[in-house]
């Protein structure tokens, strides 16, 4: 089976608490566009989970999402089954993009289909939420209102197919390291007051771009607030990191607006650039 893991985009996050268990509370609007990684899996007699990759370094063994994600199918359902899986990674790492996330979700979607379906949808969203908090978003494919740790989704409905112009800057961010600096008296809007506010029609995705972890990474990192105002100066409607960054992008109306952009912001070099529409 061949088949192509989207990236995404955080264009709203607000962290709302802290859980006892370490993990932060949020309200996110996210919206998988179409950069994609490329996976094919093809079933072995020989038993084990086999990776190759080509594109983007990533890290490989048990610290791949893949590899996790493919154990935990298996032993979920107990299935002895050998596979070879190739990956063609195009997505950039600690990108905030959740390229690792959505590799892992098609992974277990895959191997669902491939074995006759043998996970329900409520054990396929347990086994996501397992290999972390973003994985069961892509398993909607659709722009998601996210709360509790990203795990509590539904569909967000009626969203403009924006064109968005990305810029990953040569630098990674850690999303351990972006929480653990975190102050919680930074957020100041309730939750529920948030998720009222967002369902406000019409929902105006410009006037509503925000990001609590940008003033962590910004205090840190001063190229994220550069290139917001390299965007903005290159026409975007708005511009916000996304997640934890490092990525940056752009709002566009239109392809060509985007593309535009991209031709100014090229001889920047602010680092790799791609033009991406939304899913819906």
């Amino acid at each position: 089976m061949k088949t192509k893991a989207p990236a995404k985009l955080n264009i709203f996050l607000k962290i709302t608490g802290k859980r006892p268990d370490g993990y932060h509370e949020l309200v996110s609007i996210m919206v998988p566009v179409a950069l994609f990684d490329y996976l094919e899996f093809t079933l072995s007699q020989k038993p084990g989970i086999r990776l190759s990759c080509q594109g983007l370094f990533i890290p490989d063994g048990e610290d791949n999402l893949v590899q996790k994600a493919a154990k935990a199918f298996f032993f979920n359902t107990g299935i002895d089954q050998g596979i070879d899986i190739e990956i063609l990674k195009n997505i950039p790492v600690a990108a905030g993009l959740g390229g690792g996330s959505s590799d892992a979700a098609v992974t277990l979607m895959a191997l669902n289909e491939m074995s006759g379906f043998p996970l329900s949808d409520a054990e396929m969203e347990k086994t996501a939420l397992s290999l972390g908090a973003d994985v069961p978003f892509f398993l909607k494919g659709v722009p998601c209102l996210a709360k509790g740790i990203g795990e509590d989704l539904s569909p967000f409905e009626n969203l403009p197919r924006f064109w968005y112009l990305i810029v990953k800057p040569p630098f990674d961010i850690s999303t351990a390291w972006v929480y653990a600096r975190l102050k919680l008296e930074l957020t100041e809007k309730k939750h529920d007051y948030i998720i009222n506010y967002l369902k406000k029609e019409p929902f105006e995705v410009v006037r509503h771009l925000e990001n609590d972890l940008e003033r962590v990474t910004i205090a840190r990192f001063s190229a994220i607030d550069s290139i917001k105002k390299s965007l903005l100066n290159a026409g975007a409607e708005g511009a916000l990191m996304s997640g934890s960054g490092s990525s940056v992008f752009g709002v566009f109306n239109s392809k060509d607006d985007a593309l535009k952009a991209k031709r100014q912001l090229s001889p920047q070099c602010l680092g790799d650039i791609f033009v991406v529409q939304g899913i819906c």
